[in-house]
């Protein structure tokens, strides 16, 4: 469920040739009103619900207004033919010109559209979230957050609703990359990675925001290894990474967990260093561990991580270990 690019140069050619066929000469040249579904919808042949199916297209595809007549919508509609695919613009979609239901359909100029649009997604999200929740809500929450952005650019929840289609979007192929051996075997540097595309048109459209904060800590994901296997060079690493995080990025939401996992990783060290012989260079890691948990408590970001930051330093601390054999 890989965010749509879009390519609405290429979409208008498509509206004005389509429209010079249906002989509406009128809008030929003007811009396309744009827009999406709320619902699975119909797409039929004639403004008659009666006349014959032409296909269904999901929430959050996108949809160009033609014309209207009478509570109908004219549209040419972007459908996924076969199995899901993240991509609209892979090679298995395509273009449907035909009539939908218009209550059924939001656009770029419905009052309040991107607050209802918005609202759509969170409640596909939800759905989503419940153990026997509607079939393929994740992706309809994906497109509809974009379609939020997509549609309504100067949205005050354009930010939040593109970082959204792209953390779900970004949990999905986590998700399948850990069941791969790849992800457990191979370093970060020589495994597939999670595609940052979507990540990174974040931090590009809403640069200097949280949102753009959220999304560069997600693509610290591609820089961990799947598996220690009781080296000390992965949690070093690693804690290096959260560091420079935290620093870079000192007023994210995810600078406090940053500076928990940095701790937590320089505490997991300490134990490694044990059992590979090398003891000497424990206190040092002490230091860090209890360092970077006490800039976890500064940054005072929430009840909980302020309780797991102070389980940490008193663990480090007491030399409790926390990585290992030694931990029940």
């Amino acid at each position: 469920m890989r965010l749509r690019r879009a390519l609405r140069a290429s979409t208008r050619t498509i509206v004005t040739a389509a429209v010079f066929c249906c002989g509406i000469s009128a809008v030929a040249h003007a811009a396309a009103e744009r827009g999406t579904v709320i619902r699975t919808v119909n797409i039929y042949v004639a403004p008659d619900a009666s006349s014959a199916k032409l296909a269904t297209t999901e929430r959050g595809r996108e949809a160009v207004v033609l014309d209207r007549v009478n509570g109908w919508v004219h549209v040419i509609a972007t459908l996924m033919d076969a199995a899901y695919n993240p991509d609209p613009e892979a090679p298995n979609t395509r273009n449907v010109t035909g009539w939908i239901v218009d209550r059924d359909y939001i656009s770029e100029a419905t009052p309040k559209g991107d607050q209802i649009l918005f609202g759509e997604a969170a409640d596909c999200e939800d759905e989503a979230s419940r153990s026997h929740g509607r079939k393929g809500a994740a992706g309809d929450a994906r497109r509809l957050y974009y379609r939020v952005f997509d549609l309504f650019p100067k949205s005050p929840l354009a930010g939040e609703a593109l970082y959204r289609a792209a953390d779900i979007q970004w949990q999905l192929d986590k998700e399948d990359m850990r069941t791969r051996p790849s992800y457990r075997n191979a370093p970060p540097s020589e495994r597939p990675q999670i595609d940052e595309q979507a990540m990174k048109l974040v931090h590009k459209k809403f640069p200097g925001t949280k949102w753009a904060d959220m999304a560069a800590y997600e693509i610290l994901d591609n820089k961990m290894c799947g598996d220690w296997a009781g080296s000390s060079k992965c949690p070093e690493k690693e804690a290096e990474v959260y560091e420079h995080y935290a620093a870079d990025h000192p007023n994210s939401p995810n600078a406090a967990e940053a500076l928990y996992n940095a701790a937590y990783r320089w505490a997991a060290a300490i134990t490694i260093y044990e059992g590979e012989g090398q003891s000497k260079r424990a206190p040092e890691a002490q230091k860090r561990a209890i360092a970077d948990a006490q800039k976890a408590l500064d940054k005072n970001a929430s009840p909980e991580w302020n309780a797991r930051a102070e389980r940490l330093l008193y663990m480090v601390q007491k030399g409790v270990p926390v990585y290992g054999s030694g931990v029940d």
